[in-house]
């Protein structure tokens, strides 16, 4: 190998890119300003997720270990909102966790684990990617639905990213993925199943949609909460019903929703797992189970 530049003479410096984004500006609006000119081909505004360490800060700070556990499942629940902040380096798992075991020590006892659980499901997914790669693409385990791969699509149907499918929820879920870059974990879970298990789609492709809005998106405990719902890495299929979206939705979609009068939640676990699988699941997926170490 050859170089024009003599060894024993320093490298010239590097010539500034003209392209590059600027590194500071007047405001935030200033900045949304810029993206937009720039990538005038993004959908959606900015999300209202600010980044930084002062926000991040601020978010652990506010933690409650104790109305995490008793609330989470719900989605105006207790969540921390740290996932974001964890997922791009702005905090350490090690840092969170250590904040929410001085909290536990201080309450009623392992009432507040639960969030300390999420935290290290996430080491674990990480773990995972470390070790499969771009293995978390592929079925970890052949599906429980009873259906065939082939009986799958490819791509999501350009009405549920869209947030057109005229079901109330999961045009809300659709639009708060695209708008804030953000979904509750249980938000996640019901989207999710609806785009397996009611419109039969593969998992990836819905992982993908995920991957291209979500601020705290990453392969490992993205790719593996979709293949826990779509029971390539768990023992059943996930399901949910409209009885578990009503009490855990705090009644915002079902009053509105065009098509309440035909919901195709509206059923017992049963009845639904009759209708979707051709196969026995082994008894309904318990109502309000989180995958474990995504959003948190």
């Amino acid at each position: 190998m050859t170089s024009s530049t003599p060894p024993s003479e320093p490298a010239p410096p590097p010539q500034p890119n003209h392209a590059d984004l600027p590194r500071q500006f007047p405001g935030r609006d200033a900045m949304v300003r810029e993206l937009t000119a720039r990538f005038p081909q993004a959908s959606g505004g900015a999300s209202p997720i600010r980044g930084g360490s002062k926000p991040a800060l601020a978010a652990l700070e506010a933690v409650d270990p104790v109305r995490y556990a008793a609330s989470r499942n719900h989605l105006d629940g207790a969540v921390s909102g740290l996932s974001p902040y964890i997922r791009h380096g702005v905090l350490s798992l090690a840092q969170v966790r250590d904040v929410v075991w001085q909290r536990m020590a201080r309450g009623p006892g392992l009432v507040s684990e639960k969030l300390l659980q999420e935290l290290a499901w996430r080491d674990y997914w990480q773990r995972l990617w470390i070790r499969l790669g771009d293995g978390v693409w592929e079925n970890l385990e052949p599906l429980k639905t009873g259906q065939p791969e082939a009986a799958y699509a490819q791509e999501l149907p350009d009405d549920i990213s869209e947030g057109h499918t005229s079901l109330a929820c999961i045009d809300a879920f659709a639009r708060e993925l695209s708008d804030t870059g953000w979904l509750h974990n249980h938000a996640r879970m019901w989207l999710a199943a609806y785009v397996v298990h009611w419109r039969r789609v593969r998992w990836q492709a819905g992982a993908r949609w995920f991957l291209c809005h979500l601020l705290d998106g990453d392969p490992s405990s993205n790719n593996l909460s979709w293949q826990w719902v779509a029971s390539s890495f768990s023992s059943k299929p996930y399901l949910f019903n409209r009885a578990n979206l009503e009490h855990f939705g705090a009644g915002r979609h079902c009053p509105c929703c065009p098509a309440a009068a035909a919901c195709p939640f509206e059923s017992s676990y049963e009845a639904l797992q009759a209708r979707l699988f051709s196969a026995p699941q082994g008894g309904e997926r318990a109502s309000g189970g989180q995958a474990k170490g995504e959003a948190v």
